[in-house]
């Protein structure tokens, strides 16, 4: 059983996935926990009578900070368990917010109840991989409030981040992105600059006191909407 308390009062090691480099572990102090936490807070809508399905790993950014711990400050409801796609729509019903990693959502994309499937109000928060227009469109067509978000286990996990909650707004932003770029976001809970194209950030959710260079390359729509290209050391 996991001690939420002494984790807020005392800190907590995470896994980073190796998305972006070499798995490594990553310490948040009880500050930056704060900070991650508040972000989450805001930027979901998260309130005492939310009901929260976190079937991500724990030991990590994804599974212990962007919903389950940032519930249990306030008081929501949450319950944690490993994703199951064949049970996923039932064990959701009742919920209101859950992390999917795009994998995650393909998996339930790809089984027969999801194709009648109501997710209206419901909101998703999908990462830790680019989540692509097809899971987005798939996602927002059952109703659901869609949040794609650019994190990671040093910083965030929830940072840059853009809301979808119809279809229209989807075909919008698509028809702006710049080809073989995937959506992060419109919303910023960090400082940012790029620099040679690389995203570079600094802010209070992250375990750095100055600018960290991410790696990432991006780009910029005429909306300041931003978009991933992928990895430096990969292009």
């Amino acid at each position: 059983m996991i001690d939420y308390a002494n984790i807020l009062n005392n800190g907590v090691e995470i896994s980073s996935s190796g998305t972006t480099g070499p798995a490594k572990k990553v310490f948040r102090t009880p500050d930056n926990l704060k900070a991650c936490i508040d972000v989450a807070i805001e930027a979901q809508q998260l309130v005492r009578s939310s009901k929260v399905l976190t079937v991500t790993r724990m030991t990590h950014a994804g599974g212990l900070l962007t919903q389950t711990l940032p519930a249990y400050s306030i008081g929501a409801k949450f319950k944690v368990q490993q994703f199951n796609a064949f049970t996923f729509l039932k064990d959701f019903k009742d919920c209101t917010h859950t992390f999917l990693a795009p994998a995650q959502m393909t998996a339930l994309m790809n089984t027969k109840g999801f194709e009648d499937c109501d997710l209206t109000g419901k909101r998703i928060l999908g990462g830790s991989d680019p989540v692509s227009w097809e899971m987005i469109e798939a996602f927002v067509s059952k109703g659901a409030i869609v949040q794609p978000n650019w994190g990671m286990s040093e910083i965030g996990p929830i940072t840059i981040n853009i809301e979808f909650d119809s279809m229209d707004k989807v075909q919008h932003v698509k028809q702006k992105a710049p080809d073989g770029y995937t959506i992060m976001g419109d919303t910023f809970y960090c400082d940012w600059k790029i620099v040679k194209h690389e995203l570079y950030i600094k802010g209070p959710t992250s375990i750095y006191d100055d600018w960290h260079a991410t790696g990432d390359l991006v780009s910029l729509d005429m909306g300041r909407r931003m978009y991933y290209l992928g990895r430096k050391e990969n292009i």
